[in-house]
């Protein structure tokens, strides 16, 4: 039974802010094919880390998803979004 999810994606900018697009766009296709269906694409901006991440990162572009999917898919999503060098961290749960 699918259930509805909404997801925080935290997207590296460093040297690659004309390429925006193309990675929000790519993170949607990532999710379908793990089987969710987007609702909903925010784009929250950029905004500054309380203190360096552990790639020395100050800053990042906020995504905030809404979408449906199954529960089992979720952890397939991190397993594939973590391989993914332009997500620097990602938060999901139930809505």
């Amino acid at each position: 039974m699918k259930r509805n999810y909404e997801g925080i994606i935290v997207l590296n900018l460093q040297g690659k802010e004309e390429s925006l697009d193309d990675q929000i766009g790519g993170i949607g296709k990532e999710l379908e094919a793990e089987g969710a269906t987007l609702q909903q694409v925010e784009r929250m901006g950029r905004k500054e880390f309380a203190y360096p991440n552990k790639n020395k990162l100050t800053h990042g572009y906020y995504v905030h998803y809404l979408f449906e999917a199954e529960p089992d898919a979720i952890g397939k999503m991190r397993t594939r979004l973590a391989l993914n060098e332009d997500v620097q961290l990602q938060h999901y749960q139930t809505k």
